[in-house]
């Protein structure tokens, strides 16, 4: 039940739906007020540089890795970054987040962490799908050359929480894994952080994936309407209604 609400909420929390009912309600009940509430939040979703303003204030800042530190026995992936449903299935499709996997692999072969858990089932709300998203991201790590012996992977989860706890449940039969990292997207780290932390586990975070970039004063950023910030509202309003949400439950 806890998994369907998330999608609905997915859905409810965008402001493209939001503006887009307040023009249809102004038009068909003819109400001015509704089409200029409309027309001020189209401007404001659509301003470059008032979203990249909003991710920079919640997105975990970088980690370089001095900071980081060396002797972590495992980094922990979480998926969210491939399309499982799409075919051909002889293939894996990457989306957002794909630096991810690249940080993470990073990580692997610049000796910081010895091994890769990959944690993540499916995020499918009714769909069966062919691969587990970490069957998936395990066959890219592989073509890269990462053995097969340095990969573990949790393939149960299909949120946050349960990233967590499944962790927790295979990092227990593995007591030689003592210490870990975590990464997820600068976006998704307070909400993560909080999951492992609720269930005894502190792995260092190493955020990846940034929506954000290098506070820039440009007149595109500043003045012209862009459907990308109204998209990236989408995403932070979610993942901020999300953590919210665990907070809530007790889940973080």
């Amino acid at each position: 039940m806890f998994f369907l609400l998330s999608k609905l909420l997915d859905f409810l929390l965008s402001p493209a739906l939001w503006i887009t009912g307040l023009l249809l309600a102004g038009l068909l009940w003819r109400r001015r007020r509704l089409l200029w509430a409309a027309t001020v939040l189209l401007l404001f979703f659509t301003n470059s540089f008032l979203a990249n303003e909003a991710l920079l204030a919640w997105e975990r800042p970088p980690v370089t890795l001095q900071q980081l530190g060396t002797g972590y026995d495992a980094g922990i992936l979480l998926t969210g970054i491939t399309d499982v449903q799409k075919s051909p299935h002889d293939r894996v499709y990457l989306g957002a987040g794909a630096d991810r996997l690249l940080h993470t692999l990073w990580l692997y072969r610049a000796g910081r962490i010895r091994r890769i858990i990959i944690s993540g089932g499916s995020g499918a709300a009714f769909d069966s799908v062919a691969r587990t998203e970490a069957a998936d991201l395990q066959i890219l790590l592989r073509l890269a050359g990462v053995p097969r012996q340095a990969i573990l992977l949790e393939t149960r989860s299909r949120n946050t929480r349960e990233n967590a706890l499944f962790t927790k449940e295979l990092l227990a039969q593995h007591p030689e894994i003592k210490r870990t990292v975590l990464i997820t997207s600068a976006f998704h780290m307070r909400r993560a952080a909080g999951c492992f932390a609720k269930v005894g586990l502190q792995p260092a975070p190493f955020p990846a994936a940034y929506y954000s970039v290098d506070r820039r004063y440009t007149p595109a950023s500043l003045l012209l309407p862009s459907e990308e910030p109204l998209r990236l509202w989408g995403v932070l309003l979610h993942e901020m209604a999300g953590y919210v949400v665990y907070k809530v439950l007790g889940y973080s």
